[in-house]
């Protein structure tokens, strides 16, 4: 049987839909057109193209900004503004490119109107799920739409209510990391890592100097919040001996895969996607999670609290995630969206 086209529709907020293509497309057994309004990264597999679709999210030639034209269709929708040209070159893009690359399915991470606008051109999507509070119109239109649900988190640690009235499609795959399967290094791990991703957040530079200086026995160091970020921080995940973390999808799944000792601070998400992932963690007594940054006086004791910590990182169920996502994927492409 020759090889499928799979497209994946990559939302541009953060860097957790980017590193989900990366960590699932070594494993697709498929030609892949990623498409995305972020400008094509290096370092792709040969079996990926990339294809830059227009903002959506500029305001329009007249100076109007999206916001105000509409774009949840009266509750409808999610983002949908009318008139935009943008928001309707991005679509026609998107269609000509499944048209004439025959996809056989498209990965939707993640977008509602997407998920719904792939069903009407007749292309099976598989919806990439995200935790939280999402029992919305327009998260059930996106679910029901869908021909394959993928969950990447443990069913049984992180419940999801959202899910239940689609769960005969719902794959949960576990955590998925790019850094599954890399080796960890032997040295001891020592100091506090604050590892703060690229959706944006609070914590500025001043809050880990502040937390820094209250605890004087401990180096800190920072990616993201306020210092520079690392496209491959597998060497400083693994070698603090405290990280301090915010509680995105594949955050989560790196500290799994890294085994850490972890701080978890949800950050301010649409839909309370962090602040339920991290009450979750705390339940399960995988890190100490705190709802906010603490007050600099109460980090000696936080951070003495997570280095006390055992975690069973197993229970987020990393390894062979990505595998198991790429295996959802391909059989929905080469059963053409039929269970």
């Amino acid at each position: 049987m020759s090889r499928p086209t799979v497209a994946w529709y990559v939302h541009h907020h953060g860097s957790g839909h980017l590193g989900r293509l990366r960590a699932v497309a070594p494993h697709l057994d498929a030609d892949v057109v990623a498409l995305s309004t972020l400008p094509e990264p290096a370092g792709l597999p040969a079996h990926v193209d990339w294809v830059r679709l227009d903002r959506d999210d500029d305001p329009d030639p007249s100076g109007r900004p999206p916001a105000a034209a509409d774009p949840a269709a009266g509750g409808l929708l999610h983002w949908a503004p009318l008139l935009h040209p943008g928001h309707r070159g991005r679509l026609a893009r998107i269609a000509r490119e499944l048209d004439a690359r025959a996809a056989a399915t498209i990965v939707v991470d993640v977008s509602v109107e997407v998920t719904v606008f792939a069903r009407l051109l007749g292309v099976p999507p598989v919806l990439v799920a995200q935790p939280g509070l999402r029992d919305d119109g327009p998260h059930a239109l996106g679910l029901r739409a869908a021909a394959r649900v993928l969950a990447p988190w443990p069913a049984d640690v992180l419940p999801a209510a959202h899910l239940e009235p689609v769960r005969d499609r719902v794959v949960f795959t576990g955590g998925i990391s790019r850094f599954d399967g890399r080796e960890t290094p032997g040295a001891a791990r020592e100091g506090v890592l604050v590892l703060g991703g690229r959706g944006g957040s609070g914590v500025t530079a001043e809050h880990v100097d502040a937390a820094a200086r209250a605890t004087p026995g401990r180096r800190w160091t920072a990616l993201g919040a306020g210092a520079a970020w690392s496209d491959d921080p597998w060497r400083e995940l693994t070698a603090a001996q405290t990280v301090v973390s915010f509680a995105g999808q594949n955050s989560v799944a790196d500290l799994a895969v890294a085994g850490a000792r972890a701080v978890v601070v949800p950050q301010d998400r649409p839909f309370d996607e962090q602040a339920v992932t991290a009450r979750a963690l705390g339940r399960a007594g995988l890190a100490v999670v705190e709802p906010v940054w603490p007050e600099p006086d109460r980090w000696p004791e936080v951070l003495d609290r997570a280095e006390a910590l055992e975690p069973d990182w197993s229970v987020w169920g990393t390894a062979g995630a990505a595998a198991r996502a790429a295996d959802a994927i391909v059989d929905v492409a080469r059963r053409g969206g039929r269970s």
